[in-house]
């Protein structure tokens, strides 16, 4: 009785029988024929045959593949091989990738802004601004950052040159404090004023708000990402509404609703 039974075989490869049938199926292992007892007895051509099409299955070839790489010529099939490590480092890389941004979900915003935008949420809250204020300025970024990518580093360059200057932040943290205002408290038309000022007499300051909506192709991208969290009828939606009002009436561009 020469070869051993197809038990042995598929042991002494490290597949299971039934990945041995697979590939008798697939025709990448010729089936033995049986022997005067009725079993098929694999010889050593069938061993090394199993023991190729396993180490190419392993490697991530696709079944598909392997007989036609196997009955090639050694030119063909080296090329091939490459073929296999190219597309195997791509996926390497990808997975890398993968398990890179599985790392940054630990600290979602990391995941979601990137480390520059932390830092100046971080740079926000070290600057006094409550914690619900910070969150909400948060998410603004997020929906800044998927709906309008190509701007959003520009972006974060022009706040980043603003919390430079303490009249800008002695604007913001006043903002933040007409959010617990009445809508229809006098001092907000005051501060929309002194901050559509500041914008005016600051270019650099005024791409804070012009920015994004100048790499947007419609007005609904910049009220999603300018109007985030704002409750109608609110002192924040007044406020904002005002300064919206007086820069356009200086000659800025600033998308209406019912714009595109």
């Amino acid at each position: 009785m020469n070869g051993v039974t197809i038990g042995q075989a598929a042991a002494f490869v490290g597949v299971t029988v039934k990945t041995v049938r697979h590939y008798h199926k697939l025709g990448l292992v010729k089936e033995p024929e049986r022997d005067s007892s009725g079993y098929r007895r694999y010889g050593s051509a069938e061993l090394l045959r199993l023991v190729q099409v396993r180490t190419l299955a392993a490697a991530g070839v696709p079944l598909a593949d392997i007989g036609p790489l196997l009955d090639a010529g050694a030119a063909l099939f080296a090329a091939a091989l490459a073929d296999v490590e190219r597309q195997l480092t791509e996926r390497i890389e990808e997975l890398i990738a993968r398990r890179d941004t599985l790392h940054r979900l630990a600290d979602g915003d990391r995941a979601l802004l990137g480390d520059r935008a932390v830092a100046l949420l971080a740079r926000l809250s070290g600057l006094g601004h409550p914690a619900e204020e910070v969150a909400a300025t948060r998410e603004g970024w997020v929906l800044a950052r998927a709906l309008v990518p190509e701007g959003f580093d520009d972006f974060l360059t022009h706040v980043e040159h603003a919390l430079d200057d303490p009249r800008f932040v002695a604007l913001i943290k006043r903002a933040t404090e007409a959010t617990a205002w009445e809508p229809d408290d006098p001092r907000l038309a005051d501060l929309a004023t002194a901050m559509a000022d500041h914008f005016l007499a600051n270019p650099a300051h005024l791409k804070i708000v012009t920015g994004l909506q100048a790499r947007t192709d419609a007005a609904a991208r910049y009220h999603l990402i300018a109007h985030h969290g704002e409750e109608k009828g609110s002192a924040t939606a007044r406020g904002v509404a005002l300064v919206e009002a007086k820069l356009r009436a200086a000659g800025v561009h600033i998308p209406r609703p019912d714009t595109h």
